[in-house]
């Protein structure tokens, strides 16, 4: 069955592909003067000189000083975040365990009246 469905899924992918090839005539080579003209159209030298955008930045230092003023407040205002969160973790952790040893202590003290009472019943 597996080879059934191999043969199947690279016929498909055979067929696929070649609909995806063009309609010209396939005998004919690439010929080397078409190519050349091509390849020597791609690496013709330039001969316009570069031209400074006049609309770029070109007071560099300080963009990254205001840069670095904007990264060093989110920074702080980060680790202002992060302290925020885990003052609210430990008192969320104080409340549970403080839950945890009031129900422990009723548990205890059930566990006593039950056996206090078993006693008297008997």
């Amino acid at each position: 069955m597996r080879k059934i469905l191999y043969t199947a899924f690279a016929s498909s992918a055979a067929l696929a592909l070649a609909a995806c090839g063009t309609s010209e005539d396939a005998s004919v080579e690439a010929e080397a003067e078409s190519v050349e003209e091509i390849a020597e159209e791609a690496v013709e030298p330039v001969e316009e000189a570069p031209v400074a955008d006049a609309a770029a930045d070109t007071n560099v230092s300080e963009a990254s000083t205001d840069t670095s003023a904007v990264v060093a407040q989110e920074a702080d205002d980060a680790g202002d975040a992060a302290e925020a969160t885990a003052r609210d973790v430990a008192a969320e952790r104080q409340r549970a365990g403080e839950n945890a040893a009031k129900k422990e202590g009723n548990r205890l003290i059930d566990k006593g009246v039950d056996a206090a009472k078993k006693e008297l019943g008997n």
